[in-house]
């Protein structure tokens, strides 16, 4: 039996995942969209929102929507824990056979949800959406990430998509394994890749931000690139590793050059430019090489104090989902 097929006496159930912070503006027409792409299919549907400690109305504009809508599910974390910790606690409750990640931003178009799910049941456990373009964002963005992500391609042992977020459908299996990791520094499209079993990819074209504003700045980007390269490689450590041989084999030459130069030809003059020179080499090296030591070790203090992903403050599970328990976490063979 396949993957996907865990129901035989009623019809299949999948879950829609859908992290929000701070979301007022676009969420009523991200519902109101998502739903009529739903309701064209021959599926039972809960839509899963995590409300990511929104400052804004968010929660209350949730809980309106549940109240006219049996299949949304209201997931209200006890603050800002982040998106990707969000996006855990909604894996961790979803109760579907098969569960859809999307961001509620509507960059992610809704439309595609039924290519995802045709490919899922061909037996695919990660079916991904693939950017084939990225519109509504600056050149530095796309840039950026577009280096980014053949960097970490080059870096790491897991093999990561190219150019792909959250937005995609993972079966049951594909989520109970997911539900098994325990780390608190989550880069989960990393996570994605790593669990294997049978993955596609799925093209299209990102479309800008409907409304509001992202919450990702360039230094909360630049901080979740480091989360991704330190979670899957030791590659920075390595460099660190050669860049001080080298360092240091370069120093070592020097210095045997400055021995033979003034046994030869004499040094009347000090090389007090030369000495600083070298000084500041060597000491941007060592700090660099200590800050990524840090960085390595700081992610070791925070996973040894075993402390939980998140705390949920209320949880109200949708009729279509309440009847169903989430398959057990440990449970991940097909």
């Amino acid at each position: 039996m396949r993957a996907s097929i865990l129901n035989t006496d009623q019809r299949q159930l999948i879950s829609i995942v859908v992290p929000a912070f701070n979301e007022e503006a676009v969420l009523p027409h991200f519902h109101q969209k998502i739903s009529g792409v739903l309701s064209e299919q021959p599926f039972d549907f809960e839509i899963v929102y995590i409300n990511d400690g929104s400052s804004d109305n968010t929660l209350s504009i949730i809980k309106e929507l549940r109240q006219s809508d049996k299949q949304v599910t209201l997931i209200d974390l006890s603050r800002n824990f982040g998106k990707e910790i969000a996006l855990t606690a909604g894996l961790q409750k979803a109760a579907g056979d098969a569960v859809v990640v999307i961001d509620a931003d509507l960059q992610d178009p809704p439309e595609l949800i039924p290519e995802l799910i045709k490919e899922w049941q061909n037996g695919y456990d990660v079916v991904y959406a693939q950017r084939s373009h990225r519109k509504g964002e600056s050149l530095l963005k796309r840039t950026t990430a577009h280096f980014f992500y053949r960097i970490i391609q080059r870096i790491s042992k897991i093999t990561i998509p190219e150019d792909t977020g959250d937005f995609r459908i993972l079966s049951r299996r594909a989520v109970n394994a997911l539900n098994t990791f325990n780390e608190q520094h989550r880069f989960m499209k990393g996570l994605f890749a790593w669990i294997g079993y049978r993955q596609k990819a799925v093209q299209y074209q990102r479309d800008p931000r409907h409304s509001g504003e992202t919450k990702w700045n360039y230094w909360k980007l630049w901080n979740f690139a480091i989360d991704g390269i330190t979670s899957f490689t030791i590659a920075p450590l390595k460099i660190s590793t050669y860049l001080g041989l080298l360092t240091a084999a370069g120093a070592f030459g020097y210095g045997i050059y400055m021995v033979i130069e003034t046994l030869i030809y004499g040094n009347p003059v000090p090389g007090y430019p030369s000495l600083i020179v070298i000084i500041l080499i060597l000491g941007g090296v060592q700090l660099v090489a200590i800050g990524i030591l840090g960085e390595y070790l700081g992610r070791i203090f925070n996973e040894t104090k075993g402390r939980p992903l998140y705390f949920v403050n209320e949880y109200l599970p949708s009729s279509s989902a309440s009847s169903r328990q989430p398959a057990s976490h440990h449970s991940i063979e097909k």
